[in-house]
Formats: C-alpha cells, sequence, structure tokens
C-alpha cells in the first residue's frame, strides 16, 4: 500500500502546514511530502492539483482528500494513532479540543502582526494592543490546561497530542519576535522545541532559501 501523502507550504512559513507534519511525524506515522514554495508561480499553477481550496496544507490517503490542519490531525488521530491524539480523560479532551477549536478559529490579531517565520531572530519590533490581546490568552489558555492537569507531563495535557500540534507554531512566533513569557510558557516552548520532530522541521526551514517579502518586512527599522 502506497503511503499517503501530505502537501505543506515553506517550513519556514506555513504554520498550518506545521500542524499535522508535526504530530504525523512524532507519531511515526509514515508519509510523503509535497512541498509547494508559498508566494510563487510553482504554487499557483500546483495547488489546485493538491488542493481544492487552494491551500495547503493537504492530505491524500488513497481515495481520501482531506484539506485543512485541524481535520487531517483528526483524520490522522483516528487512521493511525488509535485515540493518542486527544487525552483519554473526557474533561481533559473536552479542554484540549476547546483549545485547539480556539486557535484554529482565532488569534486574528497574532496571526497578521507576527505571521510564522522560523527564521527570524528577534528584534525592535513591536506589535500593537490586540495582538498582545492574542499574546496573553494564549499563555492564559496554556497556564489553564497545565493547571487542570495537574503538571504531569511536558506538555499542554501531559503527552504531546493534538492541542500541541496547533499551538507549536505560536511558539514559533513567540521565539522570533521575542514575545516577552511567563515561566510556564518558557518550559512548554522548551519542550516542543526539544521534539525530534520539531527540530527536524526547524533545521529544514534554515536551509530553505525562499524569501515572502511581506513577513520579511516586518522588522523594526534600523
Amino acid at each position: 500500500m502506497s503511503l499517503p501523502v501530505l502537501v505543506i507550504g515553506n517550513k519556514n512559513y506555513s504554520s498550518w502546514s506545521l500542524r499535522p507534519w508535526l504530530l504525523l511525524r512524532h507519531f511515526g506515522v509514515g508519509f510523503e511530502e509535497v512541498r509547494l514554495p508559498l508566494d510563487t508561480p510553482q504554487f499557483a499553477d500546483e495547488v489546485l492539483r493538491h488542493s481544492p481550496t487552494g491551500k495547503v496544507p493537504a492530505l491524500h490517503d488513497g481515495g481520501v482528500q482531506v484539506w485543512d490542519s485541524l481535520a487531517i490531525c483528526e483524520y490522522a488521530n483516528e487512521r493511525w494513532l488509535d485515540g493518542r491524539g486527544w487525552p483519554k480523560d473526557l474533561a481533559a479532551r473536552a479542554m484540549a479540543r476547546a483549545a485547539a477549536a480556539e486557535m484554529h478559529a482565532g488569534f486574528v490579531a497574532l496571526r497578521t502582526q507576527l505571521p510564522m517565520n522560523s527564521r527570524r531572530t528577534p528584534d525592535a519590533y513591536r506589535w500593537d494592543a490586540a495582538a498582545q490581546r492574542d499574546i496573553d490568552r494564549v499563555q492564559g489558555l496554556w497556564r489553564q490546561l497545565r493547571d487542570a492537569q495537574g503538571n504531569g507531563g511536558d506538555f499542554l495535557c501531559g503527552d504531546f497530542g493534538i492541542v500541541d500540534a496547533m499551538y507549536a507554531p505560536v511558539a514559533v512566533r513567540f521565539d522570533g519576535y521575542g514575545v516577552p513569557v511567563d515561566a510556564v510558557a518558557r518550559r512548554y516552548m522548551d519542550a516542543l522545541f526539544a521534539l525530534p520532530a520539531m527540530r527536524e522541521w526547524r533545521a529544514a526551514a534554515a536551509e530553505e532559501t525562499e524569501s515572502v517579502a511581506a513577513t520579511e518586512a516586518l522588522r523594526s527599522p534600523l
């Protein structure tokens, strides 16, 4: 049987691609990777062959096509993970799902003003009050999840799962833009960055040569 195919964007810039990629790689699910560089003629020419929305990521597993990050994670959880993507406890699972859905649908100011850029290093660039409210909410949510599960394990609900995959790009943003974080957030980010799959993704991002001008322009004036 052929491997599933995961279509992604640049590892440096595509936050939505990181989420299912990280989940699959962490849990050892084999897949073939098709990378389409964002904001390029190649992307425009090829993406609709892989995704009906014209966006990445998209997963192809035999005759099944899934074209949304969270939906891909849910599919993977049922198809390959035997439910390990969510906590076993009902209450913890409900909180994890709510937090993942909030990430999926919200934090617009954070996404817009601190877009994914894995190669970025902090400078004096700063964001507005709306983005700071998103930043504060994310850290509050991380504390809530950690407190609710008794601080066991290194991740939001103990073991790494879908909710962590959904917030992994936020950790990359906080790191690259120099966002001040509390001790809980720092420990959590360190745990994410220590994952072999996360190190693999970021190493590959560092080797990419493409550049998205609008994202790279978000720098502090010299």
